[in-house]
């Protein structure tokens, strides 16, 4: 976590405006702060651990603000900074959820002007690997990647055995299935996605960019576009089905029998990852709901 007085020097150096007041802070997996600057600008800076893939990132960020889609314009990074990718935004002011009860038609219609707005793959440095909750495609021969998004190796944790042995399923179908990548968001949460008046305004969290095959994108969306950062919240099996369909409809593509079954076997592992972590800790809301769909899940993914 980089101090206060390091952020204000960055800001002074590459925004060339001083921070005045603090509006909000917010610490997870990265340490993000709003602030109001000395020419009256509001910023949101964000500091995480550096990564290559941030650049690929921002870019992607940067492509779909200026075409359009709702999302802040980055003004400034990544620069690496005591070991941390640090970039700043403007903000976009706005809180408000949409409830899940309004069903996944909304963001299933957004992720796909998404899709459709990104750049192409090869046209931004790349974005792999993808986070570990996304990252059925990390190229080590165990289940988990070798870092989970808290620095940890999931493959000491000993068991559940249904959940690793479910995760080599996973990976095996999914490394089987070959299409074309496209540009997606990873973390396709409703808490990361503020509305106004009905109308998505800010789609943020765009560390959480991937490059997979589109029904992989989707799928996993599909298993948690629920959830608004209470713990356990995921995407019911009916939410999941509604997704799936919304978006076909939202895109105008009809998918085949197969590739229905990819895309609930990549929402899968994103279930699988936090169920393991909540295994990790002794046990969690995640672990018990999958717990409770997990074969009618693997079912529906042909496992």
């Amino acid at each position: 976590m980089l101090c206060d007085a390091v952020l204000a020097g960055w800001c002074n150096d590459v925004l060339r405006a001083a921070p005045g007041r603090v509006l909000f802070r917010r610490q997870h997996l990265s340490q993000v702060v709003a602030f109001e600057l000395t020419d009256g600008r509001r910023v949101v800076v964000k500091a995480r651990p550096f990564e290559e893939r941030i650049e690929g990132c921002v870019a992607i960020q940067a492509a779909l603000a200026r075409s359009g889609f709702p999302c802040p314009a980055p003004i400034a990074g990544p620069a690496e900074v005591d070991a941390h990718a640090v970039t700043a935004e403007m903000l976009i002011a706005g809180v408000v959820r949409l409830p899940p009860a309004a069903g996944a038609g909304p963001f299933a219609a957004l992720l796909a002007q998404l899709v459709k707005t990104a750049p192409p793959v090869r046209s931004v440095a790349p974005v792999t690997p993808s986070p570990p909750w996304a990252g059925w495609d990390h190229p080590g021969r165990q289940p988990w990647p070798d870092r989970d998004d808290r620095g940890g190796d999931l493959n000491r944790v000993t068991g559940p055995a249904w959940v690793d042995r479910a995760a080599r399923l996973v990976r095996r179908q999914m490394s089987a299935w070959h299409a074309a990548p496209c540009i997606g968001h990873g973390d396709w949460e409703s808490q990361n996605i503020v509305w106004h008046e009905g109308k998505p305004l800010a789609v943020h969290d765009w560390d959480s960019v991937i490059a997979q095959p589109e029904v992989a994108i989707v799928g996993l969306a599909a298993a948690v576009w629920p959830a608004a950062g209470r713990p356990g919240e995921a995407a019911s099996i009916r939410q999941t089905a509604d997704f799936l369909g919304a978006y076909q409809d939202s895109a105008g593509i009809t998918w085949t029998a197969r590739q229905v079954r990819v895309a609930w076997t990549a929402g899968l592992w994103v279930r699988l990852f936090n169920a393991k972590k909540d295994a990790a800790q002794g046990g969690g809301p995640q672990l018990d709901r999958l717990a409770a769909e997990i074969s009618e899940r693997l079912a529906q993914a042909g496992l």
